[in-house]
């Protein structure tokens, strides 16, 4: 059975009682107080083994008191809860000296666990200066899937540990990797960002360790690598998963002994960065086809983080809009406010293009509405004439083909003929990517994955989202659509009554 003494701090009764009852069913001996005051009395007298506090207070913020209590008591652990679930409040607590951060509400099997662990292995240390409070967070959203993110960054901060950030186009990978940095250890030093999928394959070495002069035709002087650039600070691999087999040797060469050479250089030269790195691919997938290395991954992936897509996360969209209408006024366009019609019909959109996609409609509704408040109908304006053009060849190809098949006028004029015509288009720009190489195995799963969420979504589209009439049309059994809807998760049209 657990021991020790927990003092608990907060001005909500109800919570006050909750933990109370939790905590002495658990084996603790528990005192709580609805004040700092008097927390701060009972841990000058060097009462408690363990401080659970909220952060807001009637007579002061925890914020304030925590550094007091880490130079009074260095060794005693403090657990800070709060409502105020922003990416500052973990950072805050993490640079504060707090053992951990609880966002409310959380559930009492996690605070329990997390205090157990707090007592059999107690931090020490003094507090460190924490940032303030500001408009300017890099990271928004209170939904469970960002408070686990918040929580992760906020222990990672003050380590060299490698990260690996996967996630769709658009779900904020770079901003995660620049909060990993602006608020670490390595802030003071460089913050250096490349692109794989960017660079030509031929180049790539060369731009991550640099080349000596005369390395090769054209190098008519020494150039610094990327390494060198980011040297005493983080280096953030983007699309790391495009990146050619013999790069990856090198990039492994380096995490491993700490040291690489420049592309024409004899001598090792000892580097000291952090590395992020983040793909929107499914390496092991890659990994299985033979196109990266496995070791390399298992260097990299560290500590894995997922960010979730935006339609995971649709409770943090109020959120979003208002930071991203304050950041184009802080630009010069008007502010803009929204009502909650226009909200809720956002949060009902399925937002292929993620958090990228939704900043550029606020830019654009600011921008080109004179109207102060945004509407529901401006939305839905917007988000139609955003349909028009987010479809791609295939999707407007299938939707042609499939509109007079449910007798319906098509939208645009082709036939099915336009479709194979993509598909051809498809290809040919795969090959083109990879030059005279064959592209990767698996070449007909991916053709088929991008082209079927499009193709199903344009058959709902031309049925009215009658699934019996669209699963007739594609050919499909009716349950078989239907798990296919779900897998793709693809927002179904209601039809008339």
């Amino acid at each position: 059975m657990p021991s020790g003494s927990i003092l608990v701090a907060d001005d909500d009764a109800a919570i006050r009682t909750v933990l109370g009852q939790a905590l002495s069913r658990a084996g603790y001996d528990v005192r709580v107080t609805s004040n700092a005051a008097t927390l701060w009395r009972w841990v000058q007298a060097g009462d408690g083994d363990l401080v659970i506090s909220d952060v807001v207070m009637p007579d002061e913020n925890a914020f304030d008191l925590l550094p007091r209590i880490k130079k009074a008591r260095p060794e005693l652990p403090i657990i800070i809860m709060s409502a105020q679930n922003t990416f500052m409040t973990a950072i805050r607590a993490s640079d504060g000296g707090a053992y951990d951060y609880l966002p409310k509400p959380f559930d009492l099997k996690d605070l329990v666990s997390v205090v157990g662990r707090a007592l059999s292995e107690p931090r020490k240390g003094l507090a460190k200066e924490s940032p303030e409070e500001n408009e300017g967070m890099p990271l928004v959203g209170r939904s469970p899937a960002m408070q686990e993110i918040y929580r992760t960054l906020a222990r990672l901060m003050q380590t060299d540990l490698t990260v690996m950030i996967s996630g769709e186009s658009g779900t904020g990978k770079e901003l995660v990797a620049r909060a990993l940095h602006d608020y670490g250890k390595r802030k003071k030093g460089p913050f250096v960002a490349i692109n794989m999928a960017a660079i030509p394959r031929d180049l790539i070495e060369s731009e991550l360790f640099g080349h000596e002069r005369g390395a090769f035709t054209g190098a008519n002087t020494r150039s610094a690598g990327r390494f060198e650039q980011a040297e005493g600070g983080t280096l953030f691999l983007d699309e790391i998963g495009d990146m050619p087999m013999e790069a990856q040797t090198r990039l492994l060469r380096v995490l491993q002994q700490g040291e690489y050479t420049t592309v024409g250089g004899r001598n090792a030269i000892r580097t000291n960065v952090r590395i992020v790195a983040a793909t929107n691919k499914d390496l092991r997938q890659t990994i299985a086809q033979g196109l990266f290395r496995e070791d390399l991954f298992y260097r990299l992936n560290v500590v894995p983080i997922r960010l979730p897509r935006l339609r995971e996360r649709t409770e943090d969209i109020p959120d979003l809009v208002r930071h991203f209408f304050k950041s184009a006024a802080a630009e010069g366009l008007p502010l803009k406010q929204i009502d909650s019609a226009a909200l809720d019909r956002l949060k009902t959109h399925p937002w292929p293009g993620n958090i990228r996609e939704l900043e550029n409609l606020i830019r654009r509704l600011a921008a080109l509405y004179p109207q102060e408040t945004i509407t529901a109908p401006l939305v839905e304006a917007e988000l139609e004439q955003e349909s028009e053009f987010s479809l791609g060849a295939p999707a407007v190809a299938v939707a042609s083909a499939a509109a007079p098949a449910a007798g319906l006028a098509p939208a645009r004029t082709g036939s099915a003929s336009n479709l194979v015509l993509a598909v051809e288009n498809h290809m040919a720009s795969i090959f083109k990517a990879h030059g005279e190489d064959l592209p990767p195995p698996g070449l007909y799963h991916r053709v088929l994955k991008e082209f079927e969420y499009p193709l199903i979504a344009a058959a709902l589209a031309a049925t009215r989202g009658n699934q019996i009439r669209a699963a007739e049309l594609l050919g499909l059994n009716r349950n078989t659509l239907r798990k296919k809807v779900r897998d793709l998760d693809i927002r179904l049209m209601r039809s008339p009554r």
